[in-house]
């Protein structure tokens, strides 16, 4: 059993120009080298390798052979890994992280976040990131806890020691049911008529909420720790809660939801936050993403007759 060589990378350079011109002549261009010089590499490459690349007789160009094309992919793709390390090197130079975690609030809309996220993945291509989606405070906590480098957070953020923050938008909270809950089957809602049904109430195990309740107005609850779960058992009349708006306006066009009119609660406002550690500004991959959502938020229009929540 006979084992190939190792070729170097210069010689898997001259071999894609090769494939890439067409021709020995247009490698030679391409790589400004003597016709000789390519036709040597190539050469020395066959001879490492064991195999010949290229069909020569009967062709004017250099044809590929069966074993050619089967290292040609592994050609280019030890090209392409070595140009990606050679970037992310070059961003590391420049002062670019080389990966960005970043933790977000649960309520942050969907489309709102991709549209960033998608933006992010064009701008900066050798910046690895990660994605925490969290509750209430928890995205607070994994800044402090040095877990991610930035958060989107909710109003729990303002005024927590060693944390900066800067207004990220908002979104409108509302209250909700199925149609065929005993809330969403009348006519009109009696004041305090909400403490008589289970009230669905997303918590989170942050020390920041420890013994918090934010717009809970029945005694009787279900405590969840994931907002998908909670959407899913509002469709299932298991009970009523707050949601963001534009995760529920699909099901209030549908009819699967209903925005409930109680006199003792509207609904409200939850306010975004970028938050950073005030002893760790971020690097420019995340303060670009900061200044997105930052300007995004903006653009948000608040319902007339919501308060803060």
């Amino acid at each position: 059993m006979s084992n190939p060589g190792t070729p170097t990378f210069e010689q898997l350079r001259v071999f894609l120009a090769v494939v890439d011109a067409g021709s020995f002549a247009g490698a030679a261009r391409r790589l400004n080298r003597a016709v000789s010089v390519i036709s040597y590499g190539i050469a020395n490459l066959e001879a490492q390798l064991g195999i010949e690349l290229f069909e020569r007789e009967g062709t004017r160009k250099p044809k590929l052979m069966a074993a050619g094309r089967t290292v040609l992919a592994e050609a280019r793709a030890l090209a392409h890994g070595l140009d990606g390390l050679r970037a992310k090197v070059k961003g590391l130079l420049d002062g670019l992280e080389a990966e960005v975690d970043i933790a977000v609030d649960v309520m942050l809309p969907a489309e709102r976040l991709g549209k960033v996220l998608h933006a992010f993945a064009e701008t900066f291509r050798t910046v690895s990131l990660c994605l925490h989606v969290e509750a209430l405070g928890a995205v607070t906590a994994a800044v402090l806890e040095r877990k991610a480098v930035i958060g989107i957070s909710g109003p729990l953020a303002v005024g927590v020691e060693g944390v900066e923050c800067i207004a990220a938008g908002s979104v409108p909270m509302i209250p909700v049911a199925a149609p065929d809950h005993p809330l969403g089957r009348m006519e009109r809602i009696e004041p305090g008529e909400a403490r008589n049904h289970v009230q669905l109430v997303l918590t989170d195990r942050s020390l920041f909420t420890e013994g918090q309740d934010f717009a809970v107005l029945s005694p009787r609850t279900w405590r969840l720790a994931d907002l998908g779960a909670k959407h899913a058992l509002l469709r299932q009349r298991i009970g009523w809660g707050n949601m963001p708006l534009p995760l529920v306006r699909p099901d209030l066009e549908s009819g699967t939801l209903l925005r409930l009119d109680m006199p003792d609660h509207k609904g409200g406002i939850y306010r975004f936050a970028g938050v950073w550690r005030r002893d760790t500004p971020p690097g420019p991959a995340a303060s670009w993403l900061l200044d997105q959502f930052v300007a995004l938020g903006a653009n948000d229009v608040e319902e007339e007759g919501l308060s803060d929540i």
